[in-house]
């Protein structure tokens, strides 16, 4: 099945430079304050907390369904962009690319965040399931992406100029 039309970004402007925009995003641990599904994040190893190719642990939950995901680093250039990708439960398979990116202006920062279903995705949905059952569920989770992104947004602006 193709994932290449699932993807989707939006963008908000901050007042604060983008160095300290990124410094709030990158810190994975704080993603609990930002987004409206994950509820936490620790870091594998703290010593490489940021920095590209490390791997974090988000905590999520919607109502009362929970599960953790398995996400590594995959851009982490200050002020200007970063990304992960969810690997799901077990680490095994790059599902999911969330990314931020940063641009300065005027002492303001557009921040741009971006999600993007991956090739492997349908294979984790299941062998057993057919193209339509995988595109509702890739549908499904497509709106909430794009209602969380908003809400991870606006949260981040609340944050980042109080």
């Amino acid at each position: 099945m193709d994932v290449s039309s699932y993807r989707h970004d939006d963008s908000i402007r901050i007042n604060l430079p983008a160095p300290q925009v990124y410094a709030i995003v990158s810190d994975v641990t704080r993603m609990g304050e930002l987004s409206p599904v994950c509820t936490s994040c620790t870091w594998d190893h703290a010593s490489r907390a940021g920095d590209e190719g490390s791997w974090f642990t988000g905590h999520n939950a919607i109502g009362d369904l929970t599960w953790d995901t398995r996400c590594k680093v995959v851009a982490a250039d200050p002020g200007r962009r970063f990304a992960f990708i969810n690997y799901g439960l077990d680490g095994a398979a790059e599902l999911v690319r969330w990314g931020f990116d940063f641009e300065s202006a005027d002492g303001e920062t557009r921040v741009t965040e971006s999600w993007q279903v991956l090739p492997a995705y349908p294979s984790f949905i299941g062998a057993d399931s057919t193209d339509a059952e995988i595109a509702a569920r890739i549908d499904g989770m497509a709106a909430l992406a794009r209602e969380g992104i908003q809400e991870t947004l606006a949260n981040l602006k609340s944050v980042a100029e109080a």
